[in-house]
């Protein structure tokens, strides 16, 4: 099965992977939305089934609760947890400082509570979600409903003193309605195309009225897993200052493939 996967969805597991190694029993651990947060999900129901792995997941999303509670891992909210050993998710972007946007699919809010609640967060991603300066990714806002427009037009004004090079934002739709939160708000998309002081804009945004959160995530991500096509994954610590390279075979007997494979 894993013979028909695409090199980015074999970069996406193999970060899943090795990043499931972090997981130890006992743990209660965020798992993350999106794409590659959802192979390793695939991958710990695994280890639950066939391994004997014991933790308690707390997902950033119903999506993720969903497929969590599919493979058979044990679901808590974080007011069950209060506090996490670990968070693992995805990013839409990452840098060299391990600085990250997050939110394309569209649970930012809670995948940001989630990792700041967490004692160590470690991002999965192919080789191609990293960038020299953060940008080229839309940058996901939250907003609450009422007054989006007046909250757009109020970000757009701000963006002019911003150090970025693109200013339009555009609301997220879901076909012909906008797109519609966990938390019931509405996303906005800003196409910033490079974003020179992450930090500062970060700030600013969350200055708002009307913005809920941003998908800036700074000074949060501990480690970064990085997948390649070919099989090799790479481990950068930013804490410890390391970097640790490794090759993951595929078995195509896996059953983990079976729905994340079409």
């Amino acid at each position: 099965m894993t013979g028909e996967l695409s090199p980015i969805n074999k970069a996406k597991f193999v970060a899943a992977k090795r990043a499931a190694d972090y997981v130890e029993d006992g743990m209660r651990v965020g798992l993350g939305t999106g794409s590659t947060a959802a192979w390793l999900v695939r991958c710990l129901g695994d280890q639950v089934r066939d391994g004997g792995l014991h933790f308690k997941g707390v997902p950033t999303s119903s999506r993720t609760a969903d497929l969590a509670r599919k493979v058979g891992i044990e679901v808590i909210s974080l007011d069950e947890a209060k506090w996490l050993d670990l968070t693992i998710d995805g990013a839409d972007e990452f840098d060299g400082d391990l600085n990250l946007i997050k939110g394309g699919g569209g649970a930012l809010l809670q995948e940001k509570i989630v990792a700041t609640a967490s004692d160590q967060m470690v991002v999965i991603a192919d080789i191609g979600k990293e960038v020299e300066h953060l940008g080229a990714f839309p940058l996901p806002i939250e907003v609450i409903p009422f007054g989006w427009q007046t909250t757009q037009a109020l970000v757009e004004e701000t963006l002019i003193s911003m150090d970025v090079l693109g200013r339009k934002s555009s609301m997220r739709m879901n076909g012909e309605r906008p797109f519609i939160t966990d938390e019931g708000n509405y996303i906005l998309d800003l196409s910033l195309q490079r974003i020179g002081n992450p930090r500062q804009l970060a700030l600013v945004i969350n200055q708002m009225p009307g913005v809920v959160e941003n998908g800036l995530f700074i000074d949060i991500c501990d480690a970064v897993v990085v997948g390649y096509g070919d099989g090799r994954v790479e481990t950068r610590d930013i804490n410890e200052g390391t970097v640790e390279q490794d090759r993951i075979d595929f078995i195509e007997t896996d059953n983990l493939f079976k729905d994340l494979a079409e």
